[in-house]
């Protein structure tokens, strides 16, 4: 393979290039390949995608797909941390020098962005907002059906805006409508709140009167960002009403698919499916277990009468599941019908 240089081939093992596709693809399915078939890719080699084979050195056997996706997401988490990190250090730094400018106020009071590190701090700087709302608060709350715990920890905070008169509307996954739990928080919140679903929402998000806004700054939401830029607050704003324009009212039933057999998760499942992802990912962007999601791939299939993933991968494109599913104001143009039992 001399002669051949990474940067024909400037990519990573998340994204191949067509040619290191077929080869890591027809490795994967027979065990191995030939030294010859992959001169032309020697990204894979360097990627550590393909090795010799040790009972015979003409030929080279794949690094299985589970092993790279590990590499792969471990690598993503060192990025990340290392980035909040930097963010902590850069805020600190920030908070520092506006002292020096002779300003009587603590080196956070009045921040644009402030670092809140530990539950005590975020819930103390949560209830501050709270008292001081007057207006309007906008949520979204990530993950699957909600924990009573998790309702029960902010539900003084939410009875004590309803006292006030202030208008809650809270985003949530489509899972979560399957909690009894969140009906009966909404049933106590009454006229106050409003919640709407989608298949994906993005992470944890509160918006107070559109000028405070709370963001997580970790994987364990131990630490949170506080931010009274007003940029920045009235792009998380825009954020949150194109989703909400977006979403299904939590009283009325989710859209029929149009294809029989098809729950609307399933059809949720297919697209992020189409575009790559692993079991594990798409039940973490859908809110759901791994388990769960396996077993509606496992019905997907059926359906569709794919006997392998990638038989289902071409099904899913004939079906034309590989896209997302038809917004609201598309579903309007037909009645929608009764949600599926098993869609739950």
């Amino acid at each position: 393979m001399a002669g051949h240089r990474t940067e024909a081939h400037p990519h990573g093992a998340d994204r191949l290039c067509d040619a290191g596709d077929r080869v890591y693809s027809r490795a994967v399915r027979r065990g191995r390949v030939s030294r010859q078939d992959a001169e032309s890719v020697p990204c894979l080699v360097e990627l550590a995608l393909l090795h010799p084979d040790p009972d015979d050195m003409g030929w080279l056997v794949p690094t299985s797909p589970q092993e790279v996706m590990t590499r792969l997401l471990r690598d993503m988490h060192e990025r990340v941390s290392a980035t909040q990190s930097r963010m902590g250090e850069a805020v600190s730094a920030f908070e520092w020098y506006a002292t020096l400018a002779g300003n009587a106020r603590s080196p956070s009071e009045g921040a644009a962005i402030r670092v809140l590190d530990g539950l005590p701090r975020i819930r103390a700087a949560m209830d501050e907002a709270t008292e001081a709302c007057t207006s309007e608060v906008l949520a979204v709350q990530p993950g699957g059906i909600r924990r009573e715990d998790e309702l029960t920890e902010g539900l003084h905070r939410a009875l004590a805006l309803c006292r006030r008169g202030v208008r809650m509307r809270d985003l949530y996954t489509h899972v979560a409508r399957h909690g009894q739990g969140l009906r009966n928080y909404m049933e106590l919140m009454g006229d106050s709140a409003e919640a709407r679903t989608l298949d994906e929402v993005t992470e944890r998000l509160i918006v107070f009167d559109r000028t405070v806004a709370f963001i997580p700054a970790s994987t364990d939401r131990t630490i949170a960002l506080e931010l009274r830029h007003p940029a920045l607050v009235d792009y998380l704003v825009t954020v949150f009403e194109r989703f909400w324009r977006l979403a299904i009212p939590l009283t009325a039933p989710l859209p029929d698919t149009g294809i029989e057999g098809i729950t609307h998760r399933e059809r949720s499942i297919a697209a992020l499916l189409a575009e790559g992802h692993q079991d594990a990912v798409v039940a973490e962007r859908l809110g759901i277990s791994v388990r769960t999601c396996r077993a509606h791939i496992a019905r997907l299939s059926e359906t569709l009468g794919a006997a392998s993933r990638t038989q289902l991968g071409v099904r899913i494109a004939q079906a034309g599941l590989d896209g997302p599913p038809r917004s609201p104001q598309l579903q309007a143009l037909s009645a929608p019908g009764p949600e599926s039992p098993t869609d739950r």
